[in-house]
């Protein structure tokens, strides 16, 4: 009798010790981020939900600016950016200026540039970069940066000018090769990309005139469509001013909350409460954008119509 209880006792052990092994083994594979043999562990990440048309010969961008801190909020974004090239296979990215706060040594340039979009650079992606406050100039000759040695510059996609320009420096010899550069542009988009809002409704920077005052008159002159600007730590789409459609997305490493000015007449629709980018999208003659948050929410989203030549 007390062989046989014995032997069932042992046999209870085994049991026990092999479902338990089973458990461990499940919560080690969960630990590592393995999906438990049904697809749905936890390395299973939602798609972003991207409602662009995603037209096959279309234009499609990111915008994004004031990124270069390093942080986890910003692997986070970027985490949202990559994410979203699943279903809407963006084939730049535009920069908004301040690329690298505080040092740019070659370990900063890794740390707060290349290993936080490491997995978009791998897919070939671009980004084009203009330069901010917080830039050195010598930020021009950075690969990855796409300036090749130029503050200012130009490249097409299609029916689509991008122009860069450095709003650090506005001097004469620039704005020269601007208006020279838009007197013989023939493409329906114009767009302008740099760093200080000729219009924004931050309480910390807000609008800078002294911008506005010399590109302006030539954005209405040669028929700029859009322009693109950092700064302000938040996103910003402004009311259309002069037939020109102006955006602030200056959140993509850093984030000011609550800055935009109560009631600001320049704001068509704002968010200062996460960091956030731009999706673009150029079909023809209409412009689609959409907004999304580091929690990949879309807080914004429209579509723009390209200026009638004259």
């Amino acid at each position: 009798m007390k062989r046989s209880r014995s032997l069932i006792f042992a046999l209870i052990l085994i049991v026990l010790c092999s479902l338990n092994a089973a458990v461990l083994g499940q919560g080690k594979a969960a630990k590592n981020g393995k999906a438990n043999g049904n697809g749905n562990g936890p390395a299973a990440k939602a798609p972003i939900a991207v409602s662009l048309p995603k037209k096959k010969d279309s234009i499609k961008f990111v915008i994004i600016g004031d990124t270069g801190t390093g942080t986890a909020k910003q692997h986070d974004l970027a985490d949202i950016l990559f994410r979203s090239r699943a279903t809407f296979p963006y084939e730049f990215v535009l920069m908004m200026g301040d690329n690298m706060y505080g040092g740019e040594k070659p370990a900063d340039f890794k740390n707060k540039f290349e290993d936080v979009y490491r997995p978009v650079l791998d897919q070939k992606v671009k980004f084009y970069a203009a330069l901010g406050n917080h830039d050195e100039p010598a930020q021009r000759f950075y690969e990855f940066f796409n300036m090749n040695g130029k503050e200012y510059y130009r490249f097409t996609e299609k029916n689509a000018s991008f122009y860069a320009l450095n709003s650090n420096y506005l001097d004469k010899k620039q704005l020269e090769w601007l208006e020279s550069e838009l007197a013989k542009d023939t493409a329906e988009w114009k767009i302008m990309f740099f760093h200080h809002p000729p219009y924004s409704s931050g309480g910390k920077h807000g609008s800078d005139k002294q911008v506005r005052e010399v590109v302006e008159p030539l954005f209405v002159k040669y028929g700029v469509n859009v322009v693109l600007t950092g700064h302000d730590h938040f996103y910003e789409r402004v009311k259309p001013q002069k037939g020109i459609y102006y955006f602030v997305s200056g959140a993509g490493g850093k984030l000011r909350p609550g800055d935009v000015k109560d009631n600001s007449p320049l704001t068509e629709k704002f968010y200062d409460r996460d960091m956030s980018f731009m999706l673009a999208e150029i079909v023809n003659n209409q412009l689609f954008f959409q907004v999304l948050s580091r929690t990949g929410e879309t807080v914004d989203s429209g579509i723009l119509v390209s200026r009638k030549k004259k």
